[in-house]
């Protein structure tokens, strides 16, 4: 298993996970550092430096591991602030990691698992942004969308051929990119009382949820977004309350 973005947050509890779980794992990451440190902890683990959205970059970490039986894009960045003040350049360095890392990265495993005409699973990391935007999260939720779309176009065109395909959206996660906004005491405290299951959610929760993603127990699950949020995105009617003698009658 090759894991994108695993110097760093959720992306090393993936690679963990994976390593844990029996898997040969490609720690790669673009921070050639980081990369090399977190596989000299894993077993058997093969640091790999490369940008996702870079091809040639990823054909080389490729040549250097071997063709994956599995592959997560999990590679992504943020760039917070109101769209009006949005340059695009920050507007296309978000689309270029999670996007277009995304598809350069889902397409390089797939043509050499055709080629070779073997079976394999790729999982996607998107966001409940993807289903629920958050203002002021410039292209971060445009590009997850995206890629929740991307997962259901790679499944219905790979699925044939014996790839399966599936993204993973993680909720309000205690880890990663959300690092610096949970560091408000008054933010997390009421990011966790609003989500249903009262708690934030961490990085072994997402790395779970991929994990079996990979694994035989999912083989037949193919184009799938697994929301993993404590139920964050189902309450989108807790906040609108109904009066009381309505909620109150009796059906008896």
């Amino acid at each position: 298993m090759i894991v994108t973005g695993a110097g760093h947050g959720i992306g090393v509890q993936i690679a963990r996970q994976a390593a844990a779980d029996g898997y040969r794992v490609g720690v790669l990451d673009i921070d050639a550092e980081a990369a090399d440190q977190i596989a000299r902890s894993l077993p058997d683990a093969v640091p790999l430096m490369a940008s996702s959205a870079d091809a040639s970059a990823v054909e080389a970490a490729l040549n250097a591991f071997g063709t994956p039986d599995a592959w997560v894009n999990n590679a992504g960045i943020v760039r917070f602030g109101p769209l009006v003040d949005h340059s695009e350049q920050e507007w296309r360095s978000v689309v270029e990691v999670n996007l277009t890392g995304t598809f350069v990265g889902g397409r390089s495993v797939a043509r050499r698992l055709i080629a070779e005409g073997r079976k394999g699973s790729i999982v996607n990391i998107a966001s409940i942004n993807g289903i629920a935007p958050g203002p002021n999260s410039g292209a971060y939720s445009p590009t997850k969308a995206a890629v929740i779309q991307l997962t259901r176009q790679m499944a219905i065109e790979w699925g044939p051929t014996g790839i399966r395909v599936n993204s993973v959206a993680p909720g309000i996660i205690d880890d990663g990119m959300s690092t610096p906004v949970l560091a408000d005491p008054h933010v997390r405290a009421t990011r966790s009382a609003r989500t249903p299951s009262r708690r934030l959610g961490t990085a072994a929760d997402i790395a779970k949820a991929v994990l079996w993603l990979c694994s035989e127990d999912a083989e037949y699950v193919n184009g799938h977004n697994l929301v993993v949020d404590g139920g964050v995105v189902s309450t989108v009617l807790a906040g609108m309350p109904r009066p009381a003698s309505i909620d109150g009658i009796d059906r008896g």
